[in-house]
């Protein structure tokens, strides 16, 4: 295995790593590097100084396996430095906006983002469905990317994933390798583990919403669950304006959502480069009984002396969870002379000044405490 770190493309830091390690899971858009090095010979001065916002990449056997930018860093007195770097994706997470998109791809909504934030892009694939309305109210653009995506596979099945290719984000169809890695006993697998648990598993909810005093009540079920399991219900409450439709939706969702077993699968695995979350992967352990085809929906490489991974897995290979308002997705009304509706227009402006207004409320309160 060979390794090679360089800072800002060309100071080569590798003969002085320790250790090297790369992750990433389902939860974020972006990976982490983290590295632990020695930067002294004679215990008393420094061969390098590190800083926030120096460009770092990996290299392993000359392959390109993350480009990013350095966050954070320590130092001690013995010359031993550990830094966190992430790629681009991460400044998805580092801004918040407010923004309405009319008519839009989530593609074309990511490719906005990215322009009007400074984000390279690589290979963005074309998601198809056309959203018709979005309004997104101080929300993250990991919020807003992570929701056109979801509203595309709601309405089209097809599932697409943010990713970063030589430090330029990048959107993919479907897992990110067509190729299944297989890892069994008496090979290349160290260890596995297996928990499940019903704790948090529910088996029906309950929706309540619509006019006061004239509450709509909508109940949804598992019913393989109820048996097994028993009454396990979960409780939510809508605004007066929910329609009796809505509220079953709603219903349905939750339901489908929480209704549940909690499985938990986790490997020790001899490393390789080319498994990123999202990698398909075929798993052989007696003892745990995980067996069959899997997800990466966690990795972890640890470059040291030997190449390790550690991954946790799932059947199933999906988006962060995003909760979507129904009253996000349409223009507000508002009643026009003569009882007829018309749209309201609701500008960028108009939700900063109400984003400043909430905030300026808070502080009044804040400061009569």
């Amino acid at each position: 295995m060979n390794l090679r770190i360089l800072i800002n493309g060309t100071f080569d830091i590798s003969e002085m790593v320790v250790s090297a390690e790369l992750s990433g899971d389902t939860s974020k858009l972006n990976r982490q590097l983290n590295v632990n090095a020695i930067v002294t010979k004679d215990g008393r001065t420094p061969l390098f100084r590190i800083s926030e916002g120096s460009r770092i990449s990996l290299r392993i056997d000359n392959k390109l396996l993350f480009v990013g930018v350095v966050f954070s860093h320590e130092i001690n007195s013995n010359g031993n430095v550990t830094l966190t770097a992430y790629d681009s994706n991460v400044y998805l997470t580092k801004s918040n906006d407010s923004r309405i998109f009319k008519n839009k791809k989530a593609s074309d909504i990511i490719s906005m983002l990215a322009k009007d934030f400074g984000i390279k892009t690589g290979k963005i694939a074309d998601t198809g469905y056309v959203i018709p309305y979005l309004r997104m109210s101080n929300k993250t653009l990991f919020d807003m990317v992570v929701t056109a995506l979801k509203l595309t596979q709601k309405q089209t099945g097809k599932r697409f994933f943010i990713g970063n290719d030589g430090g330029n984000l990048t959107l993919k169809e479907g897992a990110k390798s067509d190729n299944k890695y297989v890892f069994k006993d008496g090979a290349n697998l160290i260890s596995a583990s297996f928990k499940s648990s019903i704790e948090d598993t529910i088996t029906q909810v309950k929706v309540i919403g619509g006019a006061k005093g004239k509450e709509i009540s909508v109940i949804a079920k598992n019913e393989k669950l109820r048996q097994r399991f028993g009454v396990m219900q979960a409780l939510e409450t809508m605004d007066e304006k929910a329609t009796a439709s809505q509220i079953k939706q709603r219903a349905d969702a939750l339901m489908k959502q929480k209704g549940v077993i909690d499985e938990q699968y986790q490997v020790e695995v001899l490393g390789i480069p080319e498994v990123d979350v999202g990698t398909p992967v075929y798993i052989k352990n007696v003892m745990t009984g995980i067996y069959g085809a899997f997800y990466a929906t966690s990795v972890k490489h640890t470059y040291a002396e030997n190449h390790l991974m550690s991954l946790e897995l799932s059947r199933t290979y999906d988006l962060p969870d995003m909760e979507i308002s129904s009253d996000d997705l349409k223009p507000e009304v508002i009643k026009a002379k003569g009882g007829k509706k018309k749209k309201k227009k609701t500008s960028k402006k108009a939700l900063e000044a109400e984003k400043k207004k909430k905030e300026a409320e808070k502080k009044k309160e804040a400061t009569k405490k």
